[in-house]
């Protein structure tokens, strides 16, 4: 009998040292702040394309076309009193015209890496605060003077090809008969 006391009491405390330090390690993890990682945790703003006319010599040489992806935290997007698209294509603006030495129509040499940080840093700049974690490029382009002209003139003639599809043999046989009868 004194075993089966001796026994019980030995199974008692093992239980209650378990449970005792289960607590204890939950209570220690849960003071630790979990960092949010890059895909939890943050917004995602996304801006319309922003077409930007690049100049040379007073005269523009082409347009710098983008669409970028933003992660924001949220808690610093709800404090903000202006829209946050308005913001980001202001600083985006800013930016590439406040470096002239970028070379958009030089696409081998052209480092995104650094423009996308430069616009990080400057949207951040501005807010005071890192509201900004990355820029994303969705969609980056850039159209020559004269890739918007052949574009223009291509469409154009396509467009006059197409038209003289519509006439159908009617319509056209009958005009040439009238203008056979002199009318």
């Amino acid at each position: 009998m004194v075993k089966f006391i001796f026994a019980a009491i030995w199974i008692a405390a093992a239980a209650l040292g378990s449970v005792y330090y289960s607590f204890n390690q939950a209570k220690e993890n849960s003071g630790v702040a979990a960092e949010p990682s890059l895909f939890g945790g943050l917004d995602y703003v996304k801006t319309s394309i922003v077409s930007v006319p690049l100049f040379a010599r007073g005269r523009v040489y082409g347009y710098f076309l983008a669409r970028l992806v933003f992660t924001v935290e949220p808690d610093k997007l709800k404090a903000l009193s202006l829209p946050v698209e308005a913001l980001l294509i202001d600083q985006i603006y800013a930016y590439l015209y406040a470096n002239p030495d970028i070379q958009f129509h030089d696409k081998e040499n052209m480092d995104l890496a650094r423009i996308k940080d430069g616009i990080r840093d400057s949207v951040n700049e501005r807010v005071g605060t890192k509201l900004v974690h990355d820029v994303m490029i969705e969609q980056v382009d850039f159209l020559s003077k004269t890739d918007i002209r052949d574009n223009t003139i291509r469409r154009r003639t396509s467009r006059l090809d197409g038209d003289e599809g519509l006439l159908g043999p009617d319509e056209t046989a009958t005009s040439d008969v009238n203008a056979d009868a002199g009318h």
